[in-house]
Order: C-alpha cells, then structure tokens, then sequence
C-alpha cells in the first residue's frame, strides 16, 4: 500500500484530511506541523502514522510514495525543492507561491524529475463544470462580470499581503482559475483597489477591495471585483456571470449554475469536488498516469501568474500584460 504525507496540519490540511479518510487504498503515515500537537492532532484523527516537526525528517523515517503540502503562502520553495529532490509526487494548496519566478523554478524541476503534480483547484472537478462549459462553446462570450465578497478570514497570516497575497491570490484565485479553464487565458489587468473600510482587524494592510479589468485572447473583457469587509452574505451575490448576445450563464462556484435565454435552465452542485480532486491526484499516483489531473503544477503558474499581475497592477497604477 502507497504511504501518503501530509506538511501543515491546519485548516486546509484538515480539509483534505477528511476526505483522505475515506480511502482505503493508502496508508495514512506521517503529518508534519511546526506545532507538535497539531500534528498529533492529525495522527489521532487518522488512526495511523507518526508526528513530525521537520518534513525532512519525516520523509528520511516515513519515506513516502506522495505527499500533500498544505502551508501558507509565503512558505512555499524550500519544501518543494526537497520534495522533487527526493522524487515524490505531490499536491499542493493554491496559492503555489507568491512569486512567479520561483513558481516558474519549482514547475522547471518537476518537469525536469517527470513528477506527477497537482494543485488545489477543486472547482474545476464540479459537475458544474461541462455545462457551463458547453455553455460557452456555443456561445461567444463577450463580456464576464465577476464578484466575490466575503470576510477577512481569521488567521493571523492572511491580515499581510506579503504573507499572504491579498484577497486576489489567496482567495479569488479560484474565480481566476475556473474563468482560464472554462472560457479563455486573460491578456492584460487593469486593477484598482481600495482601503480604510476594514478597522476592526488589527495590522491589516491588505486591500479592502479591488476591481480588474481584463482583456481576454478573445478579446472579451472582464470585470472581477474582490473584498473582504463584508459583515453578511446579503453583501454581494458572488457569483461569475458569462454574458453573450442572446443569454447568460451565472455561475455560483460549487453552488449552482443558472443559464438564461429562450428557457431558464439550472443545476445543482452534487457531490464533493475536494473529495474528486484528492482522489484524481491519488489514483495517478498509483496508476503512474497523471492525465486525470485538471490542474498540474505547470498549469497553476498561469492562474498564479493571473493573479499576481493584479497585484502589479494595483501597485503600479498601470494595465499590466500578462507574461510581460
């Protein structure tokens, strides 16, 4: 039986955790976390392995066939590195990096050792996914209106933008993502954003809000507007509107997928998309065969790339093209 490991035992960790458990077909056998006990934590809730502080160490005693790395954004290089080193595969939580240079470093080495990656981009494992794709094949998209507003998450990490991106990397991210992969690669960002709304939250210094243009290959534009000073959901509608000619598809990730024109027709999320992500990466492990993968590392660095030229832009005041 393959034996998998897991570095950072935190929520994300514990996300995958709970849908790892439901595998019989791995051996649970190690989890790594800077603080002992939430490592420990992790080994009584799997009923298997050994707790680490130092990921190294645990691959010299556990020697794992995969691993999962679930730490936050800004810790991101040294593990992967170490981790290819050793020729592992690996799934990775988004965002990959903060830095799209060594983002582009860590995809050379994995394409160099032939490794097997994923990321964590489980929107793109939906049910939602095919119908809005057919959606969009049928019709010319000319224009997307984007909105995710929600709260500033409670972790000491995420108040930094240089610890964790902002909202638009480590968060709005999956917006970006699933609007590569069902419709087309952006071109260039305009970003605007905003602050001074969000008092409550000690040494925050992240954007409030920000609004992006983007011009797609296509030539349809975008706008994707991003906050965190919500109180309530009854804020915003978050959701992706995909707008042609004659009808429109509204996308509410992992929700539903409402499509308007001569007939309304909707659908319903179904299942777990984490539970199809983790299980995608798994079985392309054993079976040696990552064509399953919707979302690699070298595709991740796109989406990353999306991302962080809205933070340039936002810095610099200036469009951006993505790839300059």
């Amino acid at each position: 039986m393959k034996k998998l490991a897991m570095i950072g035992c935190g929520g994300i960790g514990k996300y995958h955790l709970n849908h790892l458990l439901s595998f019989s077909d791995i051996e649970l056998a190690g989890f790594c976390d800077p603080i002992l006990e939430q490592a420990e934590k992790f080994v009584s809730e799997a009923g298997s392995g050994r707790a680490f502080t130092n990921y190294k160490e645990m691959y010299d005693k556990i020697n794992p066939d995969m691993v999962f790395i679930c730490i936050p954004p800004a810790e991101h290089g040294e593990v992967e590195f170490e981790t290819i080193n050793r020729r592992i595969p690996f799934f990775v939580e988004k965002p990959i990096a903060l830095s799209t240079d060594l983002a582009k470093q860590i995809c050379y080495e994995v394409k160099k050792a032939e490794l097997i990656t994923a990321v964590g981009f489980q929107c793109r494992y939906s049910n939602l996914v095919e119908p809005n794709v057919r959606f969009i094949k049928e019709k010319e998209i000319i224009f997307v209106d984007c909105i995710r507003i929600g709260s500033v998450p409670r972790v000491a990490w995420w108040k930094k933008r240089s610890a964790s991106g902002g909202q638009i990397v480590e968060q709005t991210i999956h917006q970006l993502d699933i609007i590569r992969y069902v419709l087309d690669e952006p071109n260039e960002v305009f970003t605007m954003g905003t602050k001074g709304f969000i008092t409550d939250v000690e040494d925050y210094d992240t954007e409030d809000l920000s609004t992006t243009v983007v011009r797609f290959k296509s030539g349809a534009l975008a706008t994707i507007s991003t906050g965190c000073y919500a109180t309530s959901s009854n804020a915003a509608d978050s959701k992706i509107v995909f707008s042609s000619r004659d009808s429109r598809a509204e996308l509410r990730i992992l929700d539903d997928l409402k499509i308007f024109g001569d007939d309304e027709i909707a659908y319903k999320e179904k299942g777990d998309a984490g539970i199809l992500c983790d299980r995608a990466f798994i079985d392309s492990v054993l079976t040696s065969d990552g064509s399953k993968i919707r979302s690699s590392y070298e595709d991740a660095v796109c989406t990353l790339e999306f991302a962080l030229a809205c933070n340039r832009s936002m810095d610099t005041g200036l469009p951006v093209e993505i790839g300059s």
